[in-house]
C-alpha cells in the first residue's frame, strides 16, 4: 500500500509539477522555510546544478537565528545579488508548497527588488 503523503509535501509536488510545465529552460528560485531559518537557491533543473544560494545561516549576514521579515528580505536580497553575480535574470518563483504570505512574501519582493525578474 502507497504512503500518504502530508498535505506539505503534495502542494510542493503540484506546485513543481506545474513549473516543469511552464519553465521552458529558465532557473527557478527555490524556498525552503523551517521554523528558524529561512533558505533560498538559485537551481538549474536543466544541468542539476545550483547557482546561487543564500540563508539565515549565512555569516555574511550575521543574522543567526533570528527569524522574521526583515532577515527573509534580506535573504532575499543576498540571493539576488548571487544570482546576478552568476549571470541570472530571469527565473521561476518555486514557493515549495508554502503560502504566498509573510517570510515567503517578503524573500520575494526583496529578490525583485534587487533586480530578479519573476
Amino acid at each position: 500500500m502507497a504512503k500518504s503523503l502530508t498535505p506539505l509535501a503534495r502542494r510542493r509536488l503540484r506546485v513543481r509539477s506545474k513549473l516543469k510545465r511552464v519553465m521552458r529552460g529558465r532557473v527557478r528560485l527555490s524556498v525552503f522555510r523551517s521554523g528558524k531559518n529561512i533558505y533560498a537557491q538559485v537551481i538549474d533543473d536543466t544541468r542539476g546544478v545550483t547557482l546561487a544560494a543564500a540563508s539565515t545561516l549565512d555569516k555574511s549576514l550575521g543574522i543567526k537565528g533570528k527569524n522574521n521579515l526583515d532577515t527573509a528580505a534580506q535573504v532575499g536580497k543576498l540571493v539576488a545579488e548571487r544570482a546576478k553575480e552568476a549571470g541570472v535574470e530571469e527565473v521561476y518563483f518555486d514557493r515549495g508548497g508554502y503560502i504566498f504570505h509573510g517570510r515567503v512574501k517578503a524573500l520575494a519582493d526583496s529578490a525583485r527588488e534587487a533586480g530578479l525578474k519573476f
